[in-house]
């Protein structure tokens, strides 16, 4: 009897902590439904950058829109994915690196994106976007640092953006 017991209560945990942790990955999506509208900023050399946040497909998925000044425009989009957020980045360089985060708090004051795989990717050691890191500064002030990953070598780019109109 003390077994079943005992096995019921590893069970009823895990149960828990997966449902403590898809509600952590909710609260941060609703971080990032939150930054919809444009932001305007400076990168860490004191370029301008801008970018745009918008909730697409009946609010499932949050698309980014960002123009780093000297490069092309990029897409990202955002989207839940059961305990963590996925994101499917489109680069001018033709590949779509895939990332993850998994938020260990609802009270998320950063989210960091893992290279997971991507799209049309030779080789690992093909130039891609290879990490993220979102801060949530406050309500109208965040910091992105993307991290491009090219023959083993990471180069982090630092976006600081504000709520554009703050």
């Amino acid at each position: 009897m003390s077994k079943r017991v005992s096995i019921f209560a590893v069970l009823a945990v895990a149960a828990a902590s997966n449902v403590l942790a898809a509600s952590y990955a909710t609260a941060a999506f609703k971080k990032l439904q939150a930054l919809a509208g444009e932001w305007e900023g400076t990168d860490d050399k004191h370029q301008p950058v801008k970018t745009n946040f918008k909730a697409i497909v009946s609010n499932t998925a949050v698309m980014e829109t960002l123009s780093p000044s000297g490069m092309e425009e990029m897409v990202t989009v955002y989207s839940l994915d059961d305990n963590g957020i996925a994101l499917v980045h489109f680069c001018p360089t033709n590949n779509q690196p895939r990332m993850r985060a998994v938020p260990s708090t609802d009270a998320v004051k950063e989210l960091a994106f893992d290279f997971q795989g991507a799209g049309n990717l030779p080789s690992q050691n093909t130039g891609h976007q290879h990490h993220l890191v979102i801060r949530f500064e406050d309500e109208d002030h965040i910091t992105e640092i993307w991290t491009w990953r090219h023959n083993g070598m990471d180069m982090p780019m630092v976006f600081h953006l504000t709520r554009k109109g703050k």
